[in-house]
């Protein structure tokens, strides 16, 4: 219990440059995958394909792929910053504003940010990794009895959860890239990875090893308290007796 108690607490997203010259060992890649295999999906539907990409000229020719920053994408993830240390630590939610760009912080509106912002190769987010894990899963198909298919991408998310556990475990940096899942980016890695047409690209996620620790300060984490987030019974009627 311990064990898995401090996996899920020191768990983490590695935005920093990878090895390239530092592959990912054929057993512990087949660790990774028996995780995905074994994450729990609606009526074990298993609704998901992973393609590993780890041929250098592959992964190249998706690191050449452009996108734009879009005007919802800087509204929703504004949403979720803070623009100072003891903010973030007040809020318990989100991210420091250092993660964006500066050009991005120092516009005085969305829309000026979103019109300086440059079409960016999703190499700057690939980063050097040596292999990546491109989720995919059928369109055609979803949960019974779940509108939406709510259930369904609630299964691909156990199946992120156990790879990110499982290779955190054996020391593997994890760092899910969700670029990929819109235009253009999933239309040209789709054709690059010959997926079919009727297949989702989900999620992918690069694995590695960091070249380097993160920058001081870049790597504050914070979480709400349980008794924040927990309601017994009724929702407003906090949890009470427990203690943290």
């Amino acid at each position: 219990m311990e064990t898995l108690s401090r996996l899920v607490e020191t768990r983490r997203s590695t935005r920093a440059p990878f090895d390239p010259g530092r592959p990912i060992a054929d057993r512990d890649l087949r660790h990774v995958l028996e995780a995905a295999r074994w994450a729990p999906t609606p009526h074990n539907m298993q609704n998901f394909e992973i393609i590993v990409v780890d041929d250098q000229d592959v992964l190249k020719a998706i690191g050449d792929i452009t996108s734009r920053v879009t005007l919802r994408f800087l509204k929703e993830n504004y949403q979720q910053l803070s623009f100072s240390v003891g903010e973030l630590r007040q809020k318990k939610t989100g991210l420091l504003s250092t993660w964006f760009p500066k050009e991005w912080r120092n516009a005085d509106t969305l829309e000026e940010a979103c019109r300086k912002a440059k079409p960016t190769p999703v190499a700057e987010t690939l980063q050097g990794s040596p292999m990546l894990l491109v989720v995919i899963s059928d369109s055609r198909k979803g949960a019974p009895d779940s509108p939406g298919d709510v259930l369904g991408i609630l299964g691909l998310g156990c199946v992120m959860e156990n790879m990110w556990l499982m290779a955190h475990s054996l020391g593997i940096s994890f760092h899910i890239m969700s670029e990929f899942g819109e235009d253009p980016v999933e239309k040209v890695a789709k054709r690059i990875l010959n997926v079919p047409e009727y297949m989702k690209v989900a999620y992918a996620c690069r694995l590695g090893y960091p070249l380097h620790a993160s920058k001081p300060g870049r790597e504050l984490r914070v979480r709400r308290d349980v008794e924040e987030f927990t309601h017994q019974n009724r929702f407003g009627e906090r949890i009470r007796g427990r203690t943290k």
